[in-house]
Formats: C-alpha cells, structure tokens, sequence
C-alpha cells in the first residue's frame, strides 16, 4: 500500500513539474485572464471525469446485474418499483444543475477576459500576417514614439495592457496560454482584448487559426519584465537605428540599402522604408527571427539571408544571392541594431 502511494505521488509530483515548464499548458496560469480561464478548465475537466465515470458504472452495473426477469419491464412497472425519481434526478435535475452552474461560470469567465482594462499600461497593436506578427506600441499623444516591432511583446509585470488584434490577409488566431486566451485575428476587424503578467518571464505563445504552409512556425512570445526594465525598453526602442561607426557595418548599410532589404523592410533611422517585412531597427534585441523559428544568431540569421525557403518554405522573402563579403558585411551591419 505504502509503495502504491508513493507511486501515485511521484507521479502527481511529475505532472506537477510537467505543467509548470510546459509553455503551452493553460491549465498553467501567470495572470488574472489566464487564472479564470484556467479556474472554468478545472471545473469543465473534473465534472466531465465524474459524469463519464458515473455513466461507466451505470453502464457496467446494468449489463451485469440487471435481474433478468426485469429485462423487458415497462416505465409503468419501473415506476412502481419505485425506480422513476432515480430517471427524474440522474437523467433531469443533476444535469440541469451541472449546465446551470458550468454557464454561470462561462459568463463570468467571459466578462473576466474579454473587458479592456480602464488605465492600461500601454495600447498594443498586434497585426497577423503571412507568418509572422507586427507588434506596434502606439503613442497616440505623440505619434513619432510609436514603437514598432515583431512576434515579442514586452510588457510590464502587474500591470494589464490592452490589445488591438487584427489581421494584414487571412484569419489568425492570437494565444499566449499562460496569460489570455485566443482572440481571432480578422482583416478588416479590430478585436479588443487585454492580458497582464503577475511574474516576470517569457511566455510563449501562437497562432491557433490554420493560416497557411508556415501556421505551425507563426509563433510570438510575451516577455514580461519590471516596469522599471519595460520603461528602460520602451526608451530605447523609440530610438532610430544608430549609424556604424565600424567601416564593415557601415559597408553592410550600403549592401542593405542598395539590394532587395530595403524594399521590404524597414529600419528608422535609414532610408529603408519597406512595409512588407518585419521592422528590423532593434532587430539584435530580438530573442528570435521568423516568428520563433531560429534563435537570433549570427549563424543563423546568415542562413535565412542566403535562403528562407529552405528554412520556412512559402514565407514571402526571396531568395537572397548576396557575395560572400556582402554577406558577412551585411551581418555586422545587423548586429549593430540594438
């Protein structure tokens, strides 16, 4: 017995361990959203075990034990032995109570999620696209401080912020588990929806809504920090690119400027002005390149220059004939966006 228990609490102890570092697990919560969705996730999961294991019983009990004489007996002799107000309670009331209470829960759990918070500590735009997340801090008291990003969002630890989530050409679906739950990225319409972390960390996060070849890599992350390090951040994000000093950074300016970068990607700063692809003015910064993809390395981001498709195939970057010399002053040039 005493070996069965240690089992059995070993195995509780894994799973415990297992839900807390797993990034995607809901059942996991860091924030008020997540909490009651997590709470309502509870509920759902252990009335459903107990009705399913209430129905085997039931089942089992009344293919093997059923009196045979009763087999073909009518409601009216059921009744009379007594057995119909066991048919009103388990097949009526019991349900009723347990729909009644799961939708009472439903809509407190909807009003806890879906209402925008009152003095949020900032307005976030977050724009779906074809596979990858636009992320804009909009500043609409002084619009040149508008921070413009890609797939991570800073926010402060303790402090809700509210989201602007659309979509640039298909449906995507918005999901950081651990803090908020999904909220449908559509073009054309604006969904309004709020999340806050009570801890600081990296919470990761993804697309939900099938959305093309590349919908398993559109990943986007939330790091959530003190509000004194996202006030530092923020600081330093409004900034332009600063202009190399180093002859072989500044040599990759040129190469960016004068090839197909420019055209798709822009960098404050720069005469780069491109729309199509992620802004890269603080790209260094960045814990990863193509939506979570590949860790942002120098290693790394030489490969998708020289070849995104063998890497993300389908993404909208063309293939990227650079000279070796470019390249490798193309990369300094990058390195030096922090």
């Amino acid at each position: 017995m005493k070996s069965t228990c240690r089992v059995v609490s070993g195995a509780l102890l894994a799973l415990s361990s297992a839900c807390t570092s797993a990034p995607m697990n809901y059942m996991v919560s860091h924030g008020p959203a997540a909490a009651s969705e997590r709470s309502l996730g509870w509920w759902l999961l252990i009335v459903s075990a107990v009705v399913v294991v209430v129905v085997i019983v039931l089942v089992v009990a009344g293919a093997f034990y059923r009196p045979r004489d009763r087999a073909g007996e009518s409601l009216e002799r059921t009744a009379a032995h007594g057995g119909l107000p066991w048919i009103y309670i388990g097949g009526l009331i019991i349900p009723a109570a347990i729909l009644i209470v799961s939708f009472g829960l439903t809509l407190g759990t909807l009003h806890a999620t879906t209402r925008p918070p009152t003095d949020p500590a900032a307005t976030i735009q977050i724009i779906g696209r074809r596979w990858w997340w636009e992320v804009r801090y909009v500043d609409q008291r002084d619009p040149t401080k508008t921070i413009v990003t890609a797939n991570e969002i800073h926010v402060p630890v303790g402090k809700p912020v509210q989201l602007e989530i659309s979509s640039d050409d298909v449906i995507h679906s918005f999901w950081i588990p651990q803090l908020a739950g999904k909220t449908d990225a559509i073009p054309g319409v604006t969904n309004v929806a709020w999340l806050q972390a009570d801890s600081v960390g990296i919470y990761r996060g993804q697309c939900t809504e099938y959305c093309g070849l590349q919908h398993a890599n559109m990943a986007a992350v939330v790091i959530a920090e003190s509000p004194v390090a996202f006030a530092a951040w923020e600081q330093a994000q409004q900034k332009p690119a600063a202009v190399p000093t180093d002859p072989e950074a500044a040599a990759g300016l040129a190469v960016f400027q004068k090839s197909a970068c420019a055209t798709c990607h822009a960098i404050r700063g720069s005469d780069a002005l491109g729309r199509v692809g992620p802004d890269l003015t603080h790209l260094a910064t960045r814990l990863t390149i193509a939506a979570g993809t590949l860790e942002n390395t120098r290693g790394n981001l030489a490969g998708w220059i020289g070849n995104s498709q063998s890497i993300k195939p389908g993404n909208d970057m063309p293939v990227m004939n650079l000279p070796p010399d470019d390249l490798q002053a193309l990369l300094a040039y990058l390195e030096t966006l922090k």
